[in-house]
């Protein structure tokens, strides 16, 4: 295993059945499409797909979601360049809580809450545990030492962030992505291949892919496609607080997808989350 790292039978059973219980996940085929076509290349100017990833997304049920409609919302609230300090406003605030709230109301999150209170790692009250993730994944801080307050765990996961012009950090949600899509802001490069998978295919739910945001190339950034967001809330969530090092790798098996979810902290906060399929080379830090 990647990082010598053994496999987490807790965790893959854990995450296992946080998959089955997510029934706001959306389905290939079914829910949405996304057309991988070409391999993407070594060359940072090379395009191997000249379409969309995603063809079609069922917008009307996303927008019926309730923890989809809230993440959404959130999507716009942060300035992408970082040193450039964040202002949050009393909408704002609202906003995350409601989305937390919404979470907070699903099966998969409670099954996370259930676990983390069972290992002392969460308190039973859930308006603690709110306050516990509130702080994690929306508490500002810098990126670098002494800068402005830039920067929180769920910006550079969810929504992405750009280094001094020049390096896209995060940026590993499905949602985003499609959304960034639709508005040509980011252009889909190709798939990434596993060494054991000569090609993913149409229904895979997790890929590693290429891509170009706001003029600028991600060389590898892998993401699950059609999880709800509360799937990987709980997750990382889970992942970070399992473990009090620097930067964390689990090894679990989802599904078909033997995976290392890989968390790095900052401080008291998320600093990157993301999977990693295995068999492919790991990703830039950060």
């Amino acid at each position: 295993m990647a990082n010598g790292k053994a496999l987490n039978h807790e965790l893959s059973k854990l995450f296992n059945e946080m998959w089955d219980m997510d029934v706001n996940r959306f389905m290939p085929g079914k829910d949405y499409t996304i057309e991988l076509q070409g391999k993407a290349g070594d060359s940072a100017t090379e395009d191997s797909a000249a379409r969309h990833l995603f063809h079609y997304v069922n917008e009307e049920r996303m927008k019926s979601i309730k923890t989809f409609a809230t993440f959404i919302s959130l999507l716009d609230n942060y300035e992408t360049s970082t040193g450039v300090a964040e202002v949050v406003t009393p909408e704002e605030i609202a906003e995350n809580n409601n989305f937390l709230d919404a979470i907070l109301e699903t099966e998969v999150m409670k099954l996370a809450h259930q676990f983390l209170v069972k290992k002392n790692l969460a308190e039973p009250n859930l308006t603690d545990f709110k306050s516990q993730l509130y702080d994690i994944w929306f508490q500002l801080y810098a990126r670098k030492e002494g800068n402005r307050l830039d920067s929180c765990g769920f910006e550079h996961v969810f929504v992405g962030e750009i280094r001094r012009g020049k390096q896209i950090l995060g940026l590993h949600n499905w949602v985003q992505f499609y959304l960034q899509e639709k508005r040509n802001q980011i252009d889909y490069k190709g798939y990434v291949a596993r060494k054991n998978k000569n090609r993913p295919d149409k229904d895979d739910q997790v890929l590693s892919l290429q891509f170009t945001w706001k003029g600028l190339v991600k060389p590898i950034g892998s993401t699950f496609i059609g999880v709800s967001p509360e799937f990987e809330f709980a997750l990382y969530t889970i992942v970070f607080l399992l473990s009090k090092e620097n930067i964390i790798h689990e090894t679990v098996k989802i599904e078909e997808y033997e995976l290392q979810i890989v968390v790095c902290r900052h401080g008291r906060h998320i600093g990157t989350a993301y999977p990693v399929l295995l068999g492919t080379s790991s990703e830039d830090l950060y």
